[in-house]
């Protein structure tokens, strides 16, 4: 291949990509509008008219906004890419330090700061427009940048030291560069969830022993009938940021942790809690943790594995509009385009998400009563204006979890 043949298949499957995620977005809009005026029957008597148009429009805006977020962002690829932009970061970081790895994490820094600085607006508009507008934002400005300062200074002390040590071993390991910079990547997968809980949560939230002894205590049967052990159940100060509500598991090993957001506690009643955790526990129990987690290396070692043979390919990057052809801008390009080479394939994981969350569902109606897990999804549902009535084939491409009939149809079967 050449490197003009490789800039005019990059481009096609920039614009192909582009133009399917707008009229994808296009119908789900449309659909969402079209099943405005009334509630699908099967909710009528839960949530009312008033909170389905609520959620018709909050969908409809974030979409409308999503397109625009969407075309800018293709028009930034294009700049760092064809435009030339990573050519002239990686020659400002040589500039600075002279080649090698030092000057390539330098110019990737660089590229993560012009992408946040370019990103804050969208980030600014999603909070305080959108999600202010529907009711959800509780952020505050001061504390919407103190969030960004944090980030930043998280992602430059872990960050900047995994980049270093990637350029390392793909520079020093010859052709195996690829599985020592895998097994680097899992074992610092491993470290972050081990110390995420602990220490990087704690950074963002405050989380407290969950308050309600009764509650509590039950959901402490509901974990030693399941066999799960966890460090400890905790109430997390989520309605400092946003009033949508949610409860997650987190940590590895003896870290491991169940997380309530305060505002889902104060939601959904005790069953209803339960069910929900129950279905949180059915990922646990169905392994579907461990099998995202063995897919997700699988598929990182194959990647891995295709930017060892393309970074000796010189059409690779100048088809890319890159010159400076090193382990830094292979990197570099390859993971800012894969994404356009591998939309077509979302739909595969967003199948394999919605399966696990039947599944998940599935369990939690073993363990407690569908009717509970039912309730509490249709308050869920209602309280985070989530869509009804989702466009079909929108849904087969981004959706991870099952639309909100066929959901409830599958755990009414179950009942």
């Amino acid at each position: 291949m050449t490197a003009h043949q490789f800039s005019a298949l990059f481009v096609f499957a920039l614009c192909a990509s582009v133009l399917l995620q707008l009229w994808l977005a296009q119908r789900h809009a449309n659909h969402v509008r079209r099943h405005r005026q009334a509630v699908p029957t099967e909710f009528a008597e839960s949530i009312t008219l008033a909170s389905h148009q609520r959620a018709a429009d909050y969908t409809a805006a974030k979409v409308k906004f999503g397109m625009i977020v969407t075309v800018f962002e293709a028009i930034v690829l294009a700049g760092f890419t064809l435009g030339g932009g990573i050519e002239w970061l990686m020659r400002l970081a040589d500039g600075w330090f002279g080649p090698g790895i030092l000057s390539g994490v330098a110019m990737i820094a660089l590229l993560g700061v012009a992408n946040a600085v370019l990103s804050l607006p969208f980030s600014w508009h999603s909070t305080f427009g959108i999600e202010a507008r529907f009711g959800f934002n509780q952020t505050t400005p001061r504390l919407f940048l103190a969030d960004l300062a944090k980030s930043a200074l998280l992602a430059a002390v872990l960050g900047l030291p995994l980049v270093a040590g990637v350029l390392w071993l793909m520079s020093r390991m010859g052709d195996a560069w690829w599985l020592w910079v895998w097994a680097a990547w899992v074992a610092f997968t491993f470290v972050m969830m081990w110390i995420f809980p602990t220490w990087i949560a704690p950074l963002f939230n405050k989380f407290e022993p969950l308050p309600d002894e009764a509650l509590r205590l039950r959901i402490e049967g509901l974990l030693a009938r399941c066999g799960f052990k966890a460090a400890g159940i905790f109430m997390m100060d989520g309605s400092k940021r946003s009033s949508h509500g949610n409860a997650y598991f987190t940590g590895f090993g003896k870290t491991k942790r169940i997380v309530f957001f305060d505002t889902l506690l104060k939601q959904l009643n005790g069953d209803e809690i339960e069910a929900v955790l129950a279905h949180e526990l059915g990922h646990f129990k169905r392994r579907h943790i461990m099998q995202r987690m063995v897919w997700t290396f699988a598929l990182m070692l194959g990647l891995l594995w295709l930017l060892a043979q393309l970074m000796h390919e010189p059409w690779f990057y100048q088809g890319l509009g890159v010159q400076s052809a090193n382990t830094a801008t292979a990197l570099t390009l390859f993971f800012l385009v894969l994404p356009v080479f591998t939309f077509l394939f979302g739909p595969l994981g967003s199948w394999l998400s919605r399966k696990h969350e039947y599944e998940a569902d599935a369990f939690a109606a073993g363990e407690t009563r569908a009717a509970d897990l039912i309730a509490a999804l249709v308050k869920l549902y209602r309280d985070n204006a989530a869509t009804l009535t989702p466009d079909p084939l929108h849904s087969v491409f981004y959706d991870s979890h099952p639309p909100a009939a066929l959901r409830i149809a599958a755990l009414k079967r179950l009942a």
